[in-house]
């Protein structure tokens, strides 16, 4: 069976041709399907970038970029990508920020409402339907953008950073539920993030970015069982695993550990 997403030796310059700006240089990698894949790598080195090319929200200067086996040239419905900031619409519900994607896919409003009201109850915000952003914390905010995506139905979820304005206990609790709902919807997921343990828990592997122009320095498997709980930040393993990433990284300073 052919890769979900495949990337051949994609680069992303900015700027004027005659003296661009590097952001990315001679990516390629492949994500199977049902797989959870982290990149970890320093600020500026094109994660974000690397997100809006798979999403179809930038063109690569070189390469091309296939989702089951067909070039990206725009943005599909195929893939959802959830970003750090949650944009949540204020002066809508939480089930109609949830619903928001069928209502602009014209489906009936009793079936759109019932697909996010399973998916807010997915979430643990089945009490928070009818509530608005404001009243949220800022972790339940980012599930009912995260249960938005979703009820697209991507083949492909794309996380930028989700997790990283949160306080760590929230982000150590989101982690873990981010983990169930891989299990339960066997999604395909590739997420960006700073943080090295984080990378570690989540994934199946680990892709490490170098500084910019960014390129893959290397992969690194992540044989940890599953399911994976507050037990697995103690296992030996896991600890091993970590200062593997930091050292495929070269300058830990730069991401601040």
């Amino acid at each position: 069976m052919s890769p979900l997403l495949e990337l051949r030796h994609v680069s992303k310059a900015y700027g004027d041709p005659a003296d661009p700006l590097h952001a990315l240089h001679d990516i390629s990698f492949q994500v199977e399907r049902g797989e959870f894949v982290c990149m970890v790598g320093p600020s500026g080195g094109g994660k974000s970038t690397l997100l809006r090319l798979i999403a179809g929200l930038l063109r690569p200067t070189t390469g091309v970029i296939l989702l089951d086996g067909q070039p990206v040239r725009e943005p599909s419905p195929r893939v959802g990508i959830v970003f750090q900031n949650v944009n949540l619409m204020p002066w809508r519900t939480v089930v109609d920020n949830v619903a928001l994607p069928l209502e602009l896919a014209g489906v009936p409003r009793q079936q759109r409402y019932k697909v996010a009201l399973e998916l807010l109850d997915l979430m643990g915000l089945a009490g928070f339907a009818g509530r608005y952003p404001r009243q949220l914390s800022g972790g339940m905010q980012q599930r009912a953008a995260i249960a938005r995506t979703l009820a697209q139905d991507p083949d492909l979820l794309l996380l930028d950073e989700p997790f990283g304005a949160l306080d760590a206990i929230t982000r150590e609790y989101l982690n873990r539920e981010l983990l169930r709902i891989h299990h339960l919807r066997k999604q395909t997921i590739f997420m960006v993030t700073h943080a090295i343990g984080e990378a570690v828990f989540l994934a199946d592997r680990v892709l490490v970015l170098s500084a910019r122009p960014g390129t893959i320095r290397c992969e690194i498997p992540i044989p940890l069982p599953h399911p994976r709980g507050e037990e697995t930040l103690g296992d030996p393993t896991y600890v091993a695993l970590t200062q593997q990433v930091r050292a495929a990284i070269g300058d830990s300073k730069v991401l601040g550990f």
